[in-house]
C-alpha cells in the first residue's frame, strides 16, 4: 500500500489523505493541526525544539569531559586507596624516600578518639611514614633526660619525628608548637599499615606493655582506656575497608547464584507479561493475593524468630544502644530489630487491604487499561527491551562521575582543611590555605557543585529520552485507524530518531529544571548534617519545612515532566506548551486520573513487588542451606544478607524494568485516550481513535466515578 493511501487523523478522514496531511481546526486553541503521515496522530510539522537550551546542553558534556580529562592526567587514585603521611606521600612506595617506610604512624594517637573522624576521615595529628612501630613507652621530655647520658635513646626516638630534624635540645613546647616530633610514643603493632597501640586485655583491665597509666610529654596522667577509644576511632575508619573486603570475597563467592537469581526474576517478568496479555483480570488478582501471602508470611516468620529469641541475655538491647556494628548479624540477635520488621510488614499489609477495599470498583478500569497497554506492547515487542539501553547510557553516567570524582579527590596539590576537636566549630573540615589561614575565608567547592549538576543533568536526560522515545512509539500504535496495519514500520526507532532530532533541547530543559530541584534537595541534606551540632531548634524546624517542600515539588516536577513529553511526543511542541496543555488536559480529567492512573500504577507495583519478593525467599532459602537438593552448593558467607539484598534488588530493578514500559504505555494511553474524548465524539465524522473496550469500560463506567 502506498503512503498516500494511509488514512489517519482523529478527525476520522474517511477519504485517503495525501501526504501532506489533513487538517482540522483544533477546539481548544483555535489552531489547524496536521497529521503527519509518518506518525499517524495530530501533530504540528515538527521542527526543532529549545534550541538553546540544546546547545548549553551539548556545551556542558564537552566541558565535563574536559574536566574528566584534567582529572585523568593529574589525578592518583592511589591516595584514596592506600595510606599517605600528611605531605601526601605514599608509605613504602618504591622509588621514593619512603620505600622502606611501609607504616603509618600518627603523632598523637589520643586525638584520634574525636568522632569527627568518621565524618571527615582524618586523624587530626601529623602522621608520618615509619620503618617499624615503636614498641616502647616514652614521652620527649624522657628523651631529652637520657639523652644527657648517652645518644642511642635520641636515635631510636627520632625514627618518629619528621625527616630530616636533629635537635634533641629543642625545647618541647616548640617542638609540639612545630610538630617536630611527637609528644609521646607508646608499644604499638602494625594493623593494615597503621601503628596502633597494643592494647592488651588481662584480667578483664586494658594494659599496655602491662601498664594501664602513663603520662605524656607535659607529665599529664593518663589511662590505656583512653588510648583503646583512640584506637576505636581509627577502627571505625579500617573496619570499614576490612567489611568492604569481606563483602567482596562474598560476592566472589556468590556471584554465580546472584546471577542465576537475577536469571530467574528476568524470566519470572517475562511470563508475568505474557500472561498479563491475555489474562490480564486473573494475573492482577493473582498478584495481589500473593504479595499478600508473601507479607503474611514474613509476618509468621518475623513472630516465630521473636517467640524463639525470647527474653534471652542480650536480646532486649536497644539497636540505639548498640550503635553501628559491621557484624550485621548482630542486629538479628535482637529483639527491636524484629519487632520493627513485623510491624512494618503488618502496617504494608493493612495499607494494601484498605487500598483493595476502597479501590475494589476501580480495579476493572486499570485491567482493562493493562489489556489494551499489553495489546500494543505485544505488536511492538522491542519496546521491553528499551530499558537495557537507557540502563547502559545510566551505567556510563555513574561509573563516569565515580572514577572522575575519585581522580578529582586525588588530583592537583595537597588540600589543608580545618581540623577542630569542635565538632560545632563553623569552620570544621573547609579548606584553608595555611599561610593566610587566619585571613581566609572558607572557600566554596563550586566545582563540585558544578560536576554534581551535570551528572543529574546527564542521568535526569537519559530517563527523559526513554520516556519520550516510548510515549512516542504508543502514541503511534494509538493513533493508527487500523491496528496494527496502521503502524508505521520500525516505531521504536523511528520515535527514538525524533526525540533526538528534534526535541533534544526539550529533553534537556525538562532535565535540568528536574536537575535543579535535585540539586537543593541534596543542599538541604548537606546543611542538616552541619546543623546537627547546634542546638537552634527555629533552624532545624525551617530546613525540615524545605526539605518537605523540595521533596513534594521533585515529585511534582517529575510527574508533569513525564506527561510533558508524552504531549511532546504527540505534537511536537516545545517543553513550556507540551507542559501547560498536559496539565490543564489532567485537570480536566482529575477523577480519571486518580481512579486509572494512581490504581495502575499501584498494581503494576504489586508485580514487581512480588518478583522481588519470590525470588527474595527463594534466595534466603538456598543461603541459609533450607532447600535440602542445594545444601552442598551454599558456599561460606561472611554476610549473606549482602547476597541476598543485592539479589532482591536487583530483581525489582529488573521488574521495573519491564513495568516501566507497561507504566509508560498505560499514562502515553491515558492522555491520548482523554484527548480522543475531548476532540472527537464518535460520530462517523469525528469517530473515537480508541479500541471499542476501552472506550465502553474508561468512557462510560469513569464519568460516574
Amino acid at each position: 500500500m502506498a503512503p498516500h493511501r494511509y488514512t489517519f487523523s482523529s478527525a476520522a478522514a474517511v477519504q485517503a489523505a495525501p501526504v501532506s496531511g489533513a487538517t482540522h481546526l483544533d477546539p481548544f486553541y483555535g489552531e489547524p493541526h496536521k497529521f503527519d503521515p509518518f506518525f499517524r496522530g495530530p501533530v504540528h510539522k515538527r521542527s526543532c525544539t529549545d534550541v538553546l537550551c540544546c546547545w548549553i546542553f551539548i556545551l556542558a558534556i564537552l566541558s565535563y569531559v574536559a574536566l574528566g580529562i584534567v582529572a585523568w592526567l593529574h589525578g592518583d587514585p592511589r591516595k584514596v586507596l592506600h595510606p599517605t603521611n600528611s605531605y601526601g606521600e605514599f608509605c613504602g612506595q618504591k622509588g621514593t624516600a619512603n620505600a622502606k617506610r611501609p607504616l603509618l604512624f600518627y603523632f598523637n594517637i589520643l586525638k584520634c578518639a574525636n568522632p569527627s573522624i568518621l565524618i571527615n576521615l582524618q586523624c587530626p595529628t601529623m602522621q608520618m611514614c615509619v620503618s617499624n612501630c615503636p614498641d616502647k613507652f616514652a614521652t620527649y621530655t624522657e628523651m631529652q633526660l637520657e639523652h644527657k647520658v648517652g645518644n642511642s635513646y635520641w636515635q631510636y626516638y627520632r625514627q618518629f619525628c619528621k625527616p630530616g630534624f636533629n635537635n634533641p635540645d629543642k625545647p618541647v613546647s616548640e617542638v609540639l608548637r612545630d610538630e617536630d616530633c611527637p609528644s609521646m610514643i607508646v608499644p604499638s603493632r602494625p594493623f593494615l599499615r597503621r601503628c596502633l597501640p597494643d592494647v592488651i586485655t588481662l584480667n578483664g583491665t586494658a594494659t599496655v606493655a602491662n601498664k594501664t597509666r602513663f603520662k605524656d610529654a607535659l607529665e599529664t596522667a593518663r589511662s590505656v582506656t583512653e588510648l583503646q577509644n583512640a584506637v576505636r576511632g581509627i577502627r571505625g575508619l579500617v573496619d570499614t575497608r576490612e567489611m568492604g573486603l569481606k563483602i567482596m570475597e562474598d560476592y566472589t563467592k556468590s556471584w554465580p547464584w546472584i546471577v542465576l537469581g537475577l536469571l530467574i526474576s528476568l524470566v519470572f517478568s517475562l511470563i508475568f507479561i505474557v500472561l498479563l496479555r491475555f489474562t490480564a483480570g486473573l494475573m492482577l488478582w493473582a498478584t495481589i493475593i500473593t504479595v499478600m501471602l508473601l507479607l503474611a508470611y514474613g509476618m509468621w516468620y518475623c513472630s516465630v524468630v521473636l517467640t524463639n529469641l525470647g527474653y534471652s541475655q542480650g536480646s532486649d538491647v536497644s539497636i540505639v544502644e548498640v550503635g553501628a556494628q559491621t557484624d550485621l548479624k548482630v542486629y538479628l540477635q535482637l529483639r527491636e530489630t524484629w519487632i520493627i520488621l513485623l510491624a512494618s510488614l503488618g502496617v504494608t499489609e493493612a495499607s494494601i487491604l484498605l487500598i483493595l477495599v476502597i479501590m475494589r470498583r476501580r480495579i476493572k478500569l486499570a485491567i482493562a487499561l493493562l489489556r489494551e497497554a499489553s495489546k500494543a506492547i505485544g505488536h511492538i515487542m522491542s519496546t521491553l527491551f528499551y530499558p537495557v539501553i537507557t540502563f547502559l547510557f545510566l551505567t556510563v553516567c555513574i561509573s563516569y562521575w565515580a572514577v572522575t570524582a575519585v581522580y578529582l579527590a586525588s588530583s592537583g596539590d595537597a588540600i589543608y582543611k580545618v581540623m577542630s576537636p569542635n565538632v560545632s566549630c563553623p569552620h570544621s573540615n573547609s579548606t584553608c590555605n595555611p599561610e593566610t589561614f587566619n585571613v581566609s575565608n572558607v572557600s566554596q567547592e563550586t566545582s563540585c557543585i558544578s560536576n554534581l549538576l551535570i551528572f543529574l543533568w546527564l542521568v535526569n536526560f537519559s530517563l527523559a529520552l526513554e520516556q519520550c522515545t516510548l510515549a512516542g512509539t504508543f502514541s503511534s500504535y494509538y493513533w493508527a485507524k487500523r491496528k496494527p496495519e496502521d503502524v508505521p514500520p520500525c516505531p521504536l526507532f523511528s520515535s527514538f530518531r525524533r526525540a533526538i532530532r528534534y526535541h533534544t533541547g526539550s529533553l534537556a530543559f525538562g532535565a535540568l529544571v528536574l536537575s535543579v530541584v535535585q540539586l537543593f534537595r541534596i543542599t538541604l541534606k548537606y546543611l542538616e548534617k552541619k546543623l546537627k551540632g547546634l542546638d537552634n531548634s527555629l533552624s532545624k524546624f525551617i530546613l525540615c519545612c524545605l526539605t518537605c517542600c523540595f521533596w513534594c515539588l521533585e515529585k511534582f516536577i517529575r510527574y508533569m515532566n513525564r506527561n510533558a513529553y508524552i504531549m511532546m511526543a504527540i505534537y511536537g511542541k516545545n517543553f513550556f506548551m507540551s507542559a501547560q496543555e498536559a496539565f490543564f488536559l489532567l485537570m480536566r480529567n482529575m477523577v480519571r486520573v486518580a481512579v486509572v492512573d494512581r490504581v495502575t500504577d499501584f498494581l503494576l507495583f504489586l508485580g514487581k513487588v512480588m518478583i522481588a519478593g519470590g525470588v527474595g525467599v527463594l534466595t534466603l532459602l538456598f543461603f541459609t542451606k533450607k532447600i535440602t537438593l542445594f545444601q552442598e552448593e551454599v558456599p561460606y558467607l561472611h554476610y549473606y544478607e549482602i547476597p541476598l539484598m543485592t539479589t532482591v534488588v536487583g530483581a525489582y530493578l529488573i521488574a521495573h524494568g519491564f513495568f516501566s514500559v507497561y507504566a509508560m504505555c498505560v499514562d502515553t494511553f491515558f492522555l491520548c485516550f482523554c484527548d480522543d474524548l475531548e476532540r472527537n465524539d464518535g460520530s462517523p465524522e469525528k469517530p473515537f481513535l480508541m479500541s471499542p473496550e476501552l472506550h465502553r469500560i474508561l468512557g462510560k463506567s469513569s464519568r460516574t466515578c
